[in-house]
């Protein structure tokens, strides 16, 4: 195992290729994905024209990440390194997205936080594939009542939030598909 220190770039570089989950959700009440306007009359899930990054930064734990814009960016790191970065995370997405294409799978977006790598990248948790995503868990917790302020438990106790048995087995077997699909050597035509 190699070890090594790095300086972590304090932003989340989110390229999206499609309009889901949070930016549908933003969507839906503005007609912009991070503030940016984009064309009326987009579905969920609808691909866009080109993909585009966002940015956010981490706030105090539990709370959500907060949305940066290019210029923020550009002062927080410095406008060379900001461009630096965006072009490293539009390539790999756009590399990564291909070849998920050519599988049958649609990579809706993906994270890249560093440009040396010190967490995830291009796992379905970082890079949902429509279909493959984290979302099917978030609806099923929203059906259920969960809500912020409420991460402790239903009624605000500290037992915690159970899963239901359906849930964890229909999460396993989307990654069991979507890993099946990207080992198929045979790519769709």
């Amino acid at each position: 195992m190699l070890v090594k220190k790095a300086k972590v770039i304090p932003i989340e570089f989110i390229v999206r290729g499609h309009l889901t989950g949070p930016a549908w959700v933003e969507y839906k009440k503005t007609g912009t994905m991070h503030g940016m306007p984009l064309p009326e009359g987009m579905v969920e899930s609808q691909r866009l024209h080109q993909p585009l990054v966002t940015l956010s930064m981490k706030v105090e734990q539990g709370a959500h990440d907060e949305n940066v814009f290019p210029d923020r960016a550009g002062q927080l790191i410095g406008s060379k390194l900001y461009t630096h970065v965006t072009d490293i995370a539009l390539k790999l997405y756009s590399t990564a997205a291909e070849y998920a294409y050519s599988h049958g799978l649609i990579l809706a977006d993906t994270s890249e936080d560093e440009v040396i790598l010190v967490d995830e990248a291009l796992t379905l948790d970082s890079s949902p594939s429509t279909s493959f995503d984290n979302q099917y868990v978030r609806d099923w917790l929203v059906s259920v009542g969960y809500h912020k302020h409420l991460e402790s438990g239903p009624g605000g106790n500290s037992e915690g939030w159970g899963v239901d048995e359906a849930i964890i087995q229909g999460t396993q077997g989307r990654y069991s598909e979507a890993e099946e699909m990207l080992k198929n050597e045979s790519p769709k035509a």
